[in-house]
């Protein structure tokens, strides 16, 4: 069966990754109002924003998830995270908790990459000031591009050998060596695609393998580059460079810590303030908005009125948001991620066998790689139970090998039994 999507968060010490991960775990006193909710210390569940099925077809009051919750047509979907520690320089060399960091990037299908922009910490997180943070981006990618480089380079004429008296082809071959990070055929496929090589493998130079080793980690590892701490006077002369350094679609801005106040502030009653939005009311703001009782919000003292002000200013109304929901949704957006709504009743859109009981719709919701199938979602919901026929919206029936995508193949009942 496919398995669900897992996205890593990697990042310095100091960077702020806990602060994106650890400290949002709140999530499991009220799930699907918070990004972050933890399973271990490693694994996480994140709540991804997306638009639900339940908006196209005007029934969001009673869309009803199992997991995760939906206001208004906008839904949290729950997917998994992986803290990947351990990053330090020297990391493919063993440094640090290089090895296990490694072992447990290979899991990841996408990066989150979070850097500190502010240039106050080093290399190692050690405090400094004027430090440049596009090093760290670079630094990343280096240490898993030798880590797979060394692994691979080091055995090359044995690996040629048995390539040449087996007569294999380059993906079956270069799939033997990478499967160990995760890879499949298909994305060795792509990998070989792109660069377009002439040469044979058994031909094949240092140089060569250098640029396939670059191609494969591009395609296995995309990353998104979470330029945080952007509320710090020295961030905007570091994002300038970064960003005419790295593809832009790749960067979001944020600032985690003020995403963390604002929802602690915000569940103590102190502010009205939903996660990703650009605005954020106090008892003051609502009273001169008309409303005598200020929504029922505590007052705040004179720290925290200037601080949230401060915040206002220096990240929602500058930058849009704090950038933490962003985060997610680009990571899912460079993984193509696709919501998938498996119901009972492709009509009604329920999932209840008794729907006089219960007429709450979209029920479920899951999330597939782009170019799915119907028959990938239908082995990643039903395993291996024998699918007669599947049902699209309005009880139409979808072929097995149809794609599925946002609006199309991507509402779908599975009926059980022989064809």
């Amino acid at each position: 069966m496919p398995r669900d999507p897992l996205i890593g968060l990697v990042g310095k010490p100091s960077a702020g990754k806990s602060s994106t991960l650890n400290s949002l775990t709140d999530a499991s006193s009220k799930v699907g109002n918070f990004p972050f909710t933890t399973i271990d210390p490693q694994r996480a569940i994140g709540y991804l924003q997306i638009d639900c099925a339940c908006a196209r077809y005007q029934v969001s009051e009673r869309c009803k998830p199992n997991y995760g919750s939906c206001v208004n047509g906008k839904r949290s979907v729950p997917i998994e995270l992986l803290d990947v520690a351990g990053l330090v320089p020297g990391a493919h060399e063993g440094k640090g908790l290089g090895n296990k960091f490694l072992d447990d990037l290979r899991h990841a299908d996408a990066l989150i990459h979070v850097v500190d922009a502010s240039g106050t910490t080093d290399a190692e997180g050690k405090v400094t000031r004027g430090y440049d943070p596009s090093v760290d981006i670079a630094w990343l990618r280096s240490e898993i591009v030798a880590w797979i480089k060394g692994n691979l380079w080091q055995k090359w004429g044995s690996i040629r050998r048995r390539h040449i008296a087996v007569k294999a082809t380059a993906v079956e071959t270069l799939q033997g060596q990478f499967s160990g990070y995760g890879s499949t055929s298909a994305v060795v496929a792509r990998t070989l695609d792109k660069l377009g090589l002439k040469e044979p493998l058994e031909e094949w130079s240092e140089e060569t393998v250098d640029r396939v080793v670059n191609a494969f980690t591009d395609e296995k590892f995309p990353t998104v580059i979470a330029l945080n701490k952007i509320d710090h006077p020295d961030a905007d002369k570091n994002i300038a460079k970064i960003a005419k350094m790295q593809d832009p679609n790749s960067i979001v801005l944020c600032s985690a810590i003020s995403e963390i106040f604002l929802r602690k502030m915000a569940k103590q009653g102190y502010v009205k303030y939903t996660e990703g939005s650009e605005f954020v009311d106090t008892r003051e703001d609502l009273i001169a908005d008309g409303d005598p009782d200020g929504g029922g919000l505590k007052e705040l003292d004179e720290k925290n009125k200037n601080r949230i002000e401060n915040l206002k200013d220096m990240v929602l109304y500058r930058f849009g948001s704090t950038g933490v929901n962003q985060v997610l949704t680009k990571a899912a957006e460079v993984l193509g991620l696709v919501p998938v709504f498996p119901v009972r009743n492709t009509t009604t859109f329920t999932s209840s066998a008794n729907e006089s009981a219960n007429k709450a719709v979209f029920r479920d919701c899951v999330l597939v790689k782009k170019n799915s199938t119907v028959a990938d979602v239908a082995r990643k919901i039903m395993g291996d139970a024998p699918i007669a026929y599947v049902e699209g919206a309005g009880g139409i029936r979808v072929a097995e090998d149809q794609i599925v995508t946002v609006g199309k193949n991507d509402i779908l009942s599975f009926r059980v039994g022989r064809a």
